[in-house]
Parts: structure tokens; sequence; C-alpha cells
């Protein structure tokens, strides 16, 4: 694998230590995911330990499964759990943390973390000996230096669990001790450690600008899992941004919002800057609010060889979006997308949501009005409008309403795809039966374990989740409302504070 390392890698043959950092999903997917490249990064730096990064794919591995201290998984997408499972299975490894006594993996601590674990680690739970909740920057140092110092004591299984359970921020299962999550300033920017061409994104050098984010729409994880919002230093972006160019041309900001950053504008005026000094740039950036953009911004976006953005709209009438408090207008959109065209790009792609609390009929037919005033207003513009459907997500003021049945939602979906064809404006939907059982996840407990195995058993696929609730007798139904117990996890803003606002929101006018 051609991989450049951008950090002093330590040599650890004899380490006292082997730890597998997996990530559940192809090993090209790990070389994009920065957060996960950056955790093995920091303990891949520590002294005396052997890091291994295992994915779905890993075809040959260095530390023998008998012989692994531990693992630790990076739990970023509620499906996640089928690639762990996968990989679990195919080194024979217990999938629960209690089938693991009396085997050769005992003493193996598996432990997770990452936002779904934090949002709602209940459906999950049995397969961690612990879980990290919230920021893992340090806490993973931490968790490392604890367990490796208990195996050189010789400290067994469960004082180990106790002692991890007294540190901030880690939830431990067999104890159910209340846990406080973790939310750790921006040190040090965190920034592509490993460049590689067997990225999805190959070589590109990634910069996360920004933590969360500001505006917090109700139904936003992000925003309120997150909270309070940081940013990077601006000169230490300039300094990563510099060390990325060293390496490659290819640079992407990473971030909710990354236009919040105070000093975005600057930054781009940076890279605008080196562009035109001659040095070539290909940038990327993952979101833009559309109040944002300017045409200085779309110049440098096309100077570096971007030839569409992304926009979230997320409702199509004004009445909605302040329901959501996407504080958006549509003279704001159409100033956007027009502002797009004029200065140089081919295209703009437009997120959106179906199924929102309080929409109407009358909200659905203003995407129809508004693909159509938009692709008029901006003939030989490509314009997509993309269609996710409402989760309910716990620790979101929308964790009080209720997700919309499937057929209904569909129903919307339907009339949209005939319009929108109508139009000739594209239009993509993400699958309502997968958002579904994701709404499942996201608001399920500790009674859906075995329904996870039973739905990976049967391969995975869509058919395989309703099969597996129908031979465990589960009633699904009864998750597609938010979770807001929460009974092991402290958050800011606690329930009381998203009570309000939502309240707030629902009726705001």
């Amino acid at each position: 694998m051609n991989e450049i390392f951008l950090y002093e890698q330590k040599v650890n043959k004899d380490a006292d230590y082997n730890l597998w950092m997996m990530f559940p999903n192809v090993t090209s997917f790990a070389m994009s995911s920065l957060g996960y490249l950056w955790l093995y990064k920091l303990i891949d730096e520590a002294e005396n330990i052997n890091t291994e990064r295992i994915c779905t794919d890993t075809k040959e591995i260095k530390i023998n499964p008998a012989k692994v201290d531990a693992i630790g998984v990076s739990f970023s997408f509620d499906f996640d759990f089928l690639g762990m499972l996968e990989i679990l299975d195919k080194y024979k490894i217990p999938f629960k943390s209690k089938d693991r006594e009396n085997t050769q993996f005992e003493n193996t601590l598996i432990f997770g973390g990452g936002p779904v674990l934090t949002a709602n680690a209940s459906p999950y739970e049995d397969f961690f000996d612990f879980i990290l909740m919230g920021d893992g920057d340090e806490l993973n140092k931490i968790v490392i230096d604890i367990c490796k110092r208990a195996k050189i004591e010789k400290k067994a299984k469960e004082e180990i669990l106790k002692k991890l359970s007294e540190v901030e921020g880690i939830y431990v299962p067999t104890l159910k001790n209340k846990v406080k999550k973790v939310c750790c300033n921006i040190k040090e920017t965190v920034h592509t450690p490993i460049l590689s061409e067997n990225s999805f994104f190959p070589k590109t050098f990634i910069i996360e600008v920004s933590r969360g984010c500001s505006n917090r729409c109700g139904f936003c994880i992000a925003s309120y899992l997150n909270m309070p919002v940081r940013f990077a230093d601006y000169d230490d972006i300039i300094d990563k941004i510099n060390l990325g160019l060293k390496h490659t041309d290819k640079i992407a900001f990473l971030g909710a919002l990354v236009s919040s950053h105070p000093k975005f504008y600057d930054i781009l005026g940076y890279i605008d800057n080196l562009i035109d000094n001659g040095r070539h740039i290909e940038l990327g950036i993952s979101s833009i609010r559309a109040d944002a953009i300017t045409p200085e911004v779309i110049k440098t976006l096309v100077k570096a060889g971007q030839k569409h953005i992304t926009i979230a709209i997320e409702a199509g009438s004004e009445r909605l979006r302040k329901v959501i408090n996407k504080n958006l207008t549509e003279e704001q959109i159409r100033n956007a997308v027009k502002t797009a065209r004029e200065n140089g790009l081919k295209g703009i792609k437009i997120y959106a949501i179906i199924g929102l609390p309080t929409e109407t009929d009358d909200d659905i037919r203003e995407f129809i009005r508004l693909a159509k005033d938009l692709k008029n207003e901006n003939k030989g513009f490509g314009i997509t409008f993309s269609f996710s459907t409402f989760v309910p997500k716990p620790h979101t003021p929308f964790q009080y309403c209720k997700r919309e049945d499937t057929e209904s939602i569909k129903k919307k979906e339907d009339y949209l795809k005939k319009e929108f064809h109508k139009l000739g404006v594209g239009a993509k939907f993400s699958s309502a039966k997968w958002d579904y059982y994701q709404t499942v996840l996201s608001n399920g407990d500790s009674s859906l374990t075995d329904f996870l195995i039973e739905a990976y058993k049967l391969g995975g696929k869509l058919g395989a989740f309703k099969t597996a609730a129908k031979n465990l007798n589960i009633d699904t139904d009864k998750f597609m409302h938010g979770k807001t117990d929460n009974e092991f996890i402290s958050t800011i803003p606690d329930n009381n504070y998203l009570k309000k606002e939502y309240e707030k929101l629902i009726n705001s006018k």
C-alpha cells in the first residue's frame, strides 16, 4: 500500500501491548476517515504499543487475534455494527462480551467510540467491555495508558473495568455507571496523518476546520451532540495547509459547517493567493451555508478545481425552515445559486428532507415551485436535489417527534419524483425503508442486541432486518419516537433545555 506518514512512528516490534484499531468498513473508507486516522495516530505515537489497522477487507494481519490485548472500534454510522460483526466473525471472536468469558478472548478488551455510541449506545452495549462517550482525542490515550499499565501489573479484567469506570466519559455496561460526555478543546488542528493512494479520496489532505455547528437545526445531532461549537486556530490551519501541500495538491476542509469559521474568508483568501502565485491546489469543502456564498468564495473554489458545491435548505417552504430553525430565506437560496452560476461553477446540489415535523402538502409543493423557479432563473446550470427522510435523533429538540410512517413518506417521494421529472430537474432520494431502520437503531434499547446479530447472520440486507424482527417477535414500530430517557449519559444541553427548544420551534409561525 502506498502510504505517506506525516508523523513520527514509534518502533514497536517488541511492544508490551497489542492493539487492533478496527474500522467497520473497507480500507478505502478507513483511509478517508479523518477521525479514525487521527485516533490511530495518537495511539501509534505512544511508546510500547503495537498498533494495527483492521478493516472488513483486511487480508493479512500482523498480530495474531489471540495475542491482541484490546480492540478499539470506530463507530460513525448506525449500520457500522454490520462491519464490526463481520470482522469479529472472521476472526472467530464471540460477539457479546459475556460470551468471550472462558475463551481465548476472555481478557481481550473490546471498546467502542464515536457519534453513534455517544448518541445511543444501548442497542450495542452488550458487544463492548467499555464505551467512550464524546470526543476521543484525549480519552483514547488515557484508556490505553490505563490498560497498558494494568497488563504490566497483571490486573484482572474486572479491576481494569472498575478503574476505567472512574474516568469521566467512559461507560462500562456491566457496571451501569453514569457518565458525562467528554467535550475537549481543539488544542491541535486535526488533520490527515497518513496520505494514501488507497483512500476513497486518494492522497487528499483533510483539515478539521470546525467541530459542531452554531445553527442548531432542531433535527441535527451534529449540532447538539457537539456543543459547544469549536473552531481550529487560524494560524494552525494555515500551518496545516502548508504541511499538506508539501505532499499533495489535494486539500479538503471538514466540519459540520466550515463556512461558520470566524476567519473562513481569510482561509479561502490564503488559498486563493497561493493559486494566484502559481501553486496548483485542488480544494474540497464539506459544507457551506447558502448565505455564506459570495462571488469571491465561488471564484476561489473554481480556481481550485471545484465544479459543483452543495448547500442544505432542508425544507421547501420558508415557514417550515423557521420551524426547524433553518434560518435561511428563499432570497438567500436564489442568490446562492445565481452567484454560483455567474462565477464559474457548473452546478449545485441542494440537500432537503421529507417528513419533517409539521410538514404539510403545501410544504412539499414548495419544493416543486422552488425547483422550477431556480431552473428558469439559471438556464443551463446543473441543479440537483438530494432528499433524505426525517429521523428523530436523541439529544436533539426533535427527539420528541415521531417519524412519519414509511407508506406516507413513499407517497411524497413518488409525487416529487414525478414532478421533478416533468421539470427536468434531477432528484435523488435516500431509501425510506433503510431510514426506518436507522430510526430503530437511533432510538432503540438493549433489547435489540439479538436483533442486530440476527440481521447480520441473515445477510445484513434490508429484508434481513424485517425477517430478524419477525423471527424474534420484535415490534420495531415502537422505536419511531425519539429516545428521551438516555439513562446513563449526561450531556449538555439536557432534556429540560431540549424540551423547551422543541416547544419553541414546533409552535413557531
